[in-house]
């Protein structure tokens, strides 16, 4: 019997008695880097034989699980016991042994991809330094690692030459492999000691760690990589085909984008087809770079809000003629639950909940392995792959000549374009091709993107002759959105038959506001005559109230009077069409995204009205400082925006003139801190983070305070836990109990970050609890008392 054919690579699979064999694990994840190569293409920024040590990091990445210590670890023979030590070191032994005939450079580089494709380098207990301490001589690594079988290790070692094309090499014993485990370990340790070797090492370096790494976790995963790109060739003409069926065509901006080679700046009204003209760039980039890179380019398609992603992601399924989404990705924090509730919202039987939940949790994973070419994601899960290491370096190399669309950039928060510019530069030295896509997009961001890029961006824009759209007139109002005046007038339009849309800057207000209206909206219109929509509602319910919203107010519906009261989360987020706009005043970007809620195709016969409200201007703490509009926005954006809108009072408004706009705001003094802020945050994430000098320290404790940034928290009422547990409880095994975690999701609530220290830290579900009001109708309510924190009682997050 061949001794490869008892030793296994992973444990036996439940219900199962025999684990995946070594060999068959080492074959899968070659065939995972081939398929990953033929995606990725030749890189620019790489020495010429970075694939081949990246194949042959593959090939030999878990050698190192022949000792018997290893084999009882996996169960193989039962019961599994604790080994502790890391196959990926002893793994170099057969590199040394297997691959002498290769420079010493090159085995340096194939064992760089081994040792790191688990472990962080360098950095805290669990590094593969820290390891090393115990393993200074050669024949201390043979006792750690032994006993070997050297039969198997003979039969490992010409078993791995052969896959490689490599002369036989030599009988190999225990005490061989040790010391050129402890030789070739040593010497790279050595290498990396410190910083990167040279300038672009450490790029190189993390590159092949991704590398090696992604395919592990495909060929671990008993998944593939999807090679056929679903945006082809054939989609312009089918586009053309439906456009003269409806009788249009393509708009000169739409042709100009398609004929557009390099980075993208479009400029285009909503209701212009900005959706297409990226898709139709983004395919002409594809090509090229296939051409170039001999690769089949990935699109991410990107966006600042989860609920546009999964608009979006169902939008580009109608697009691209993939009505079930097989080949694109949905890639964000909450992926799973987008797609729970497409199939809650497709089922037409008796499916169980937990039965869902497995199916959807299976496809958000297949995303999360890279699967699809086309991925509809946020800028800050693709930001990810900054932080590097066996986690995230995947994510880095998966990013390596593709094609980005960014639908929408918000400029006036600088921490976080700062970072997504540094991305950018990245993305773009990695033969990247970046696609702007915005209706106002200011001229400073432009520059500051064109100085990111280091090359012209293609700009494109409607013809100059070509009247964009009138579709609101505006109104100022000196009192504020929650006052008497306001109320009654919002009043006032709700019995004349209007579907209206209140926008308040901060949860209590919304609470207030709906508080008062809701009566005599439903009793004008019924139960769904009112609704309230904000960030604090349990998941579960925020996705009902969206649903509502849609079937009642969506773009593609009939009309219907009504109220829906909320705060920023409709900016952005929801496909809507109301006949008037009631917000309280803010920066000019998130006034014109809510504008676009109202009149959204143009459709009425005169424009619609959009009252903004002059906001209360304080500082958000009692003891003074800074003053934010209604405590949320920064007081001076907001009054320069203010400013330019009293000139504009009464008129229609001519949204080519939006961008106009913004330029006055940003080359104001205010315009100027923020674009050197802006610079600042760029050039000092690049420095730390995208150098990659040294690149394998472990980042593993940056990863939370990264999703702290972009995520805020989560938290759950204390009357929920006994559900969340029952919830969690339905899991028996891996797959289900991923799927029990996913149902209970849904009693989680996003919160600010600020709320950490309002409630009590649960070691048990890693969650913030916090005893507050809460109803289904109006979210969170006042936080009641606890004795361990200090907060004002009373308040609403």
């Amino acid at each position: 019997m061949n001794p490869l054919n008892r030793i296994w690579a992973k444990s036996a699979s439940p219900g199962q008695s025999w684990g995946e064999l070594l060999t068959e694990h080492l074959d899968a994840t070659l065939t995972a880097l081939d398929l990953l190569r033929h995606r990725v293409g030749r890189i620019a920024a790489v020495p010429d034989r970075f694939w081949t040590w990246a194949a042959l990091a593959c090939l030999f990445h878990d050698a190192g699980k022949i000792p018997e210590g290893f084999q009882r670890m996996v169960g193989n023979p039962r019961p599994a016991q604790v080994w502790g030590l890391r196959h990926e070191i002893y793994s170099l032994g057969f590199v040394d042994h297997v691959l002498a005939h290769l420079d010493e450079d090159e085995r340096q580089w194939i064992a760089l991809g081994v040792l790191t494709h688990h472990r962080p380098l360098s950095g805290g207990a669990r590094s593969i330094r820290k390891q090393k301490g115990s393993l200074r001589t050669p024949q201390a690594v043979t006792d750690a690692f032994g006993p070997v079988d050297e039969q198997t290790a003979n039969a490992l070692t010409a078993w791995l030459a052969q896959r490689c094309y490599a002369p036989v090499p030599k009988p190999v014993t225990a005490t061989d492999l040790g010391k050129a485990t402890h030789r070739l370990l040593t010497t790279v340790l050595d290498h990396w000691a410190e910083e990167s070797p040279d300038n672009e090492a450490g790029l190189h370096a993390v590159l092949l760690q991704g590398a090696v790494t992604l395919a592990d976790h495909v060929a671990s995963a008993h998944t593939t990589l999807l090679t056929d790109h679903p945006l082809d060739a054939e989609y312009p003409e089918r586009l053309r085909k439906r456009l003269t069926n409806q009788g249009a065509t393509l708009f000169p901006h739409q042709e100009a984008a398609a004929r557009a080679s390099g980075h993208l700046l479009l400029r285009a009204p909503t209701g212009k087809g900005k959706t297409e003209a990226s898709l139709l760039w983004a395919l002409t980039q594809i090509d090229q770079v296939r051409a170039t890179t001999g690769g089949q380019p990935r699109l991410f398609y990107t966006l600042p809000y989860l609920a546009s992603i999964n608009a979006m992601a169902d939008r580009l399924g109608e697009e691209l003629d993939d009505p079930e989404r097989q080949s694109i990705g949905v890639t964000h924090s909450k992926a799973a639950d987008y797609h729970l509730r497409r199939a809650i919202n497709d089922d037409h039987d008796e499916t169980e909940p937990l039965e869902h939940a497995t199916r959807a949790v299976a496809k958000a994973n297949a995303s999360r392995l890279f699967r699809e070419l086309v991925r509809v994601t946020t800028p800050y899960q693709l930001m990810r792959a900054a932080l590097a290491g066996p986690a995230h370096s995947s994510t880095l190399i998966d990013s390596v000549n593709s094609v980005f669309v960014f639908d929408e950039l918000h400029a006036y928060d600088t921490h976080r374009l700062g970072i997504i510019l540094a991305m950018t530069g990245m993305w773009a030295r990695l033969g990247g091709r970046i696609g702007v896509v915005s209706a106002t997009l200011p001229d400073a961001l432009a520059e500051l993107i064109e100085k990111t890029l280091g090359e012209p961006l293609a700009e494109v824009a409607p013809d100059s002759g070509q009247a964009w759209p009138r579709r609101h007139r505006l109104h100022l109002d000196e009192t504020h959105l929650t006052s008497t005046e306001s109320i009654a007038a919002i009043t006032e339009q709700l019995v004349q038959g209007n579907s209206v849309l209140v926008v308040a800057n901060n949860v209590a207000d919304a609470q207030n506001i709906y508080d008062t209206l809701a009566p005599t909206a439903r009793e004008l219109y019924g139960d769904d005559g009112a609704i309230l929509l904000h960030a604090r509602f349990r998941a579960k319910d925020r996705g009902e109230i969206e649903r509502r919203i849609l079937e009642r107010y969506g773009t593609n519906q009939k009309h219907h009077p009504g109220l829906v009261v909320a705060t920023q989360v409709v900016e952005v987020s929801l496909d809507l069409d109301f006949d008037i706009l009631h917000t309280s005043a803010a920066p000019l970007e998130a006034l014109i995204q809510r504008f676009g809620r109202v009149n959204r195709l143009n459709g009425r016969d005169q424009s619609a009205p959009v009252v903004v409200h002059r906001p209360d201007y304080a500082p958000r703490a009692r003891g003074g400082g800074d003053e934010y509009a209604d405590k949320v926005y920064a007081a001076e954006p907001t009054r320069l925006g203010w400013d330019i809108l009293i000139r504009h009072d009464g008129d229609p408004l001519d949204e080519r003139l939006f961008t106009d706009w913004l330029n006055e705001v940003y080359t104001s003094p205010w315009g100027q801190r923020w674009r050197s802020d802006v610079e600042r945050v760029r050039t000092e994430f690049t420095r730390r983070f995208l150098t990659f000098d040294p690149p394998f320290d472990d980042r593993s404790d940056l990863a939370a305070a990264f999703d702290q940034m972009f995520d805020g928290a989560e938290g759950i009422l204390a009357e929920d836990l006994e559900a969340y547990r029952e919830a969690l409880d339905q899991g028996r095994d891996p797959q289900t109990r991923k799927a029990a975690r996913l149902l209970a999701s849904g009693y989680l609530i996003s919160l600010p970050d600020h709320a950490r220290r309002l409630g009590r830290w649960d070691k048990e579900f890693g969650l913030i609890v916090i005893d507050a009001d809460y109803t289904e109708e109006k979210g969170l309510g006042a936080l009641n008392r606890d004795d361990r924190t200090s907060y004002v009682m009373g308040e609403v997050l």
